[in-house]
């Protein structure tokens, strides 16, 4: 049974998706960075800061008018946090987005270098004689 596990491990396959996975949490670090440092703050010019987070309702709990979503989570009251949820998504369809772009970006330029590899003229081998060719002269050395 061991050796059976190292073999799968030793394949390529799992291989490619150990490296993949790691490179892809490192990726998701940078597109986070990317929205939360450069996007947001953009979005938030046009916007005038607009920030749903704090938005919740309380459903059981006593917790004060004006108080952050935190501190109404600290004091214990059960709320629905609509804000965050909202958010959530506008963070997701903007990391959506950049990923589209970059994800595009990186076909374009694999799709370039495939077109110049394929209109690179091919290199020519010399031809060698046909089979009538080695037939005819098959035929004619036989007759001498």
């Amino acid at each position: 049974m061991l050796k059976e596990f190292k073999d799968f491990i030793a394949k390529g396959n799992v291989m490619d998706m150990a490296v993949g996975i790691i490179v892809g949490a490192a990726f998701t670090a940078i597109v986070k960075s990317m929205v939360a440092d450069l996007i947001n703050p953009i979005i938030g010019i046009f916007t005038g800061g607009l920030d749903f987070t704090n938005r919740f309702v309380v459903i059981s709990g006593d917790v004060a008018a004006g108080t952050s979503l935190d501190a109404a989570r600290e004091a214990g009251a059960s709320i629905f946090a609509y804000g965050s949820f909202i958010m959530a998504v506008i963070n997701f369809l903007i990391i959506a987005f950049v990923v589209f772009m970059l994800v595009r970006y990186v076909n374009k330029v694999k799709d370039a270098a495939q077109k110049k590899e394929e209109e690179a003229p091919a290199v020519e081998e010399p031809a060698g004689p046909t089979e009538l060719e080695v037939l005819l002269e098959i035929r004619d050395s036989l007759k001498k």
